[in-house]
């Protein structure tokens, strides 16, 4: 036995040295811009799901602005501070799914992975159809082909995002910036101005706040709320994507987490005083952030300067599912819930297949909803709130079960939080049910299903291979290697030759048809091998019909019933064409005897190539 030692120091074959994998990795401010895009864009949608929903009761409604985004920055500080401790105690990454799974049992776990899931796929959709919505809104022109630019923007941030996390987080930093720092001006130029500068914008534009409405009922505030909770998408992405930060993982991931809940709430909170300050009112075809905008800075050049970074955010802001979503996938995958293949990894640190599956069902999303961003918004905050209701309940486990130094607090933390987060799970589901909620309640059980399906599969297959079981010992078969041959040529004594090294015999076999052009081919090639005499015996193999693989696998099926203490290889020669083009003049006899050996026999197949170039 033989062992391979490497050197203190060395780096073994094909694997990058550290410093070059970490290169790859993030830090606290690219962490920010990769995976906070969707919370930061959020504030363009967020307080404007609020008072759409207050408008119901007029003007007086309005005045509720301001505490129900309050109530949100209360819910998302105790957020971003249970997700601290979530980093802390899984630097595995997986969020609420890796905290289920350890804790809450494995069907709880698959519930959490299924709402996020669910959430990462549809903040994409919803992200790239609200930046698509901002540029049409500039350009009405553009309307009718939204579709088409919501598909193409789709594709240049899977583009940006194979290249590899780090390169798409830089990339995001400069728009962040721009985004961010246009907000806070808007908010602080507009604390100090006594009415609006502007309203060039809304002019114009049918308002849809109620008449004759005075009174706020405690169901509208709470549906107020609900909607509102859509700002809060994202702030799990950093805990889910710990294994992206560099060394020291844990603070770099908890450094961001905490910028990001306070640059949010900031946001949001100044973006509500202004609403309440200016008096504003929701009108059709106007964002409520294109109000502000107007109202603070003036219809100028700094007005589309809000508007194009807002555009660009909301789009760019599916970078936080790619970021997210590829390492879920990977645990996922690693614990026999999903194909294994998702748990690979390109050179780049990028988990490609993950990257790729959920651009494609992101763009089947938009496809089913013709680039709307109303269609998709109603499904978008119930799956976090899922995944956020079951993280919280699980780190109280982890608190009882640990008994850490101040776990009382921090249990009590995560608790409150739960309740929290499970009230809003309710009132989100029950307050838009109607508008498509539905759709969760159906997909996130199927998701599930599906993951123990999979599970199940692999649990078969690893019973089967006696995985985690020492096997027997491995012995030698006597080998017989069995070639397909149509002609003589150089490929023939390849492939012969290749069988020659493989076996104890090798045997050449041909499908003899019954056509009269048939037979006459079938007399040259036999007398042209006597001629030749390699050493191998040629079989016959007639047939009836025009089959060409079942015949042989008929013959291969014969060979092991009558020596079962025989090994049978099928080796096929192929050759491989120099232009890709050329594929096309291969008339795939090869493919055809591989698809009929493989489905009627056990035995191993192996498909020579033979380059012609």
């Amino acid at each position: 036995m033989s062992l391979l030692t490497v050197e203190p120091g060395a780096v073994p074959a094909g694997e990058d040295p550290p410093d070059t994998e970490e290169r790859h990795r993030l830090t606290a401010v690219t962490g920010l811009a990769a995976l906070s895009l969707d919370a930061m864009a959020s504030v363009a949608y967020g307080p404007e799901a609020i008072v759409l929903v207050l408008a119901a009761a007029g003007a007086h409604g309005l005045g509720f602005t301001l505490p129900v985004t309050l109530a949100i920055a209360a819910l998302l500080a105790v957020l971003v501070a249970s997700y601290r401790q979530v980093v802390a105690a899984f630097p595995d990454g997986g969020g609420s799914y890796a905290v289920a799974k350890k804790h809450l049992g494995a069907r709880t776990s698959l519930v959490a992975a299924a709402s996020l899931v669910l959430d990462y796929v549809l903040n994409v959709a919803v992200a790239v159809t609200a930046g698509v919505a901002a540029l049409t809104s500039a350009f009405p022109a553009l309307y009718d082909d939204r579709l088409w630019l919501c598909l193409a923007v789709l594709v240049l941030i899977t583009a940006v995002n194979l290249r590899g996390i780090v390169e798409s987080a830089k990339a995001f930093i400069v728009p962040t910036v721009v985004f961010v720092g246009a907000i806070f001006v808007l908010i602080v130029v507009g604390l100090f101005r006594s009415s609006p500068a502007s309203t060039a914008t809304a002019a114009g534009h049918a308002s849809v706040l109620a008449n004759n409405a005075t009174t706020v009922g405690a169901l509208l505030l709470l549906k107020a709320f609900a909607s509102g909770c859509s700002a809060l998408t994202g702030v799990e992405a950093i805990a889910n994507a710990v294994p992206s930060f560099r060394v020291p993982r844990v603070k770099r991931a908890q450094r961001a987490e905490v910028a990001l809940g306070a640059v949010l709430g900031l946001m949001l909170i100044g973006l509500s005083v202004l609403i309440s300050r200016f008096h504003l009112q929701p009108v059709r075809g106007v964002t409520v952030l294109a109000q502000l905008a107007d109202a603070s800075l003036g219809h100028n050049w700094a007005f589309y300067v809000i508007q194009f970074a807002t555009m660009i955010l909301l789009a760019l802001s599916a970078n936080t599912s790619f970021g997210g979503l590829p390492v879920l996938l990977k645990l996922l995958a690693r614990d026999n819930y999903l194909p294994h293949v998702f748990a690979l990894k390109a050179e780049r640190q990028v988990h490609r297949h993950g990257v790729l599956a959920l651009a494609l069902v992101s763009a089947a999303l938009l496809v089913f909803s013709g680039g709307d961003t109303d269609t998709l918004v109603p499904l978008f905050a119930i799956g976090v709130f899922v995944g956020f209701t079951v993280a919280q309940v699980g780190m109280v486990r982890h608190w009882r079960t640990e008994r850490s130094s101040g776990w009382r607090g921090k249990a009590l933390l995560n608790g409150f939080g739960a309740l929290l987060t499970g009230v809003a799970t309710v009132v989100v589901t029950a307050s838009k049910f109607a508008d498509g909620a539905w759709l969760i309640a159906i997909a996130l059980p199927l998701l599930v299903a599906a993951f123990e399906t999979v599970h199940r599969a692999y649990a078969r297959i690893g019973e089967r291979l006696g995985l985690g079981r020492i096997p027997s010992a491995p012995h030698r078969d006597r080998s017989l290697v069995i070639v397909p041959v149509s002609s003589l040529s150089r490929l023939t004594s390849e492939a012969l030759t290749a069988a020659a090294s493989l076996g104890d015999e090798v045997r050449a076999v041909t499908v003899c048809h019954p056509d009269p052009e048939d037979r006459a081919q079938q007399h040259a090639l036999e007398r042209a091998w006597a001629e030749w005499d390699p050493g191998v015996r040629l079989v016959r193999l007639t047939t009836e019909g025009r089959a060409l693989g079942r015949p042989i696998a008929a013959y291969v099926r014969d060979v092991t019933a009558s020596e079962p203490a025989t090994r049978v290889t099928v080796l096929i020669p192929e050759t491989e064409p120099e232009r890709l083009w050329q594929w096309l003049l291969q008339n795939q006899r090869g493919a055809v005897v591989a698809h009929a050996v493989r489905r009627e026999t056990d035995a191993v197949i192996c498909r020579l190539r033979f380059r012609l170039f």
